[in-house]
This record gives structure tokens, sequence and C-alpha cells, in this order.
């Protein structure tokens, strides 16, 4: 589990009321320069140069070019980044995830169209991990019937 997944989780349970968004709570407390280089938000992410460059290209980051012309990531895009990879962990289609792109570039008229679309996706999720568990008692079972001890 990462420490963006830790802070997120420990963010959750403690704030009461309105959470900061989410970019800014993700990166805020990382000792990170104003802008950085794609193989700097690589390195941090976890995620290639090259998904990095696909990303900014089909419209889910925006990122700002040097005098140079090089890519210059902000707390903002690195934060996006963040937030479009654990969807994608979650096995959200990227199709999906440009319309929930495309509503927040529209503004917060369409706050109520991306709760929905987040709250299905949250359903998806819930079904995924009760298809999970249902499949590691039949192993944990297993592993019980030949002997072995399960865990936690």
């Amino acid at each position: 589990m990462s420490l963006t997944t830790d802070r997120l989780r420990d963010l959750i349970e403690t704030t009461e009321g309105e959470l900061p968004p989410l970019t800014t709570e993700l990166v805020r407390d990382l000792d990170l320069p104003d802008h950085l280089a794609i193989a700097e938000v690589a390195a941090l992410t976890g995620v290639s140069a090259h998904t990095l460059r696909y990303y900014e290209r089909i419209g889910l980051v925006d990122v700002a070019r040097d005098a140079s012309g090089r890519r210059s990531y902000d707390r903002d895009s690195v934060g996006r980044v963040v937030f479009i990879t654990r969807l994608r962990d979650s096995d959200m289609p990227i199709a999906a995830i440009q319309r929930y792109v495309g509503l927040v570039k529209q503004g917060p008229d369409t706050e109520p169209e991306r709760l929905a679309l987040l709250e299905a996706h949250r359903e998806d999720i819930l079904n995924r991990l009760r298809d999970l568990q249902a499949a590691l008692a039949v192993v944990d079972y297993k592993i019980t019937t030949y002997g072995g001890a399960c865990g936690s």
C-alpha cells in the first residue's frame, strides 16, 4: 500500500465535514518542487512516461510546457495523475475517465453527473470485492482441507 493511499484513508477517517481537494491533499505535504519533469512524475507515481504522454494526448491531464518546450507538471497535474491511477487500478475504463474529466472541465454544473459516475464505479468495485471475498473463502477452505492454516 502506498503512502498516498494510507494518507487518503487517514484523511477520510479523521475529517469532519467537507474534504479538501483530492489533488492538493495527496501531494501537498510531499517535498516536491513547484514543477516536475515527466521523468520525475513517472518516478513519483509509478506511471510510465509513455502513459503520461498518452494521458496528456487524450485530454486526461493538462501539462504546461517550459521555455524549452519540455513538459512541466505542477501539483494539480501530479494530483490528477494520482487520481487517474487510482481509477485505473480499480478497473475504470479510459472512456469513463475521459467522460469524468470532460465533465470536470465543463464546470461545477456537472457535479451531479460526476457523482453518479463515481457512485456507479464504487458499486462496481464493491461487487468485485464481494466476488474476491467469496473466492478467498473457497481458497481458505481448500487450504484448511489440506491441513494448512489461513492467517491474516
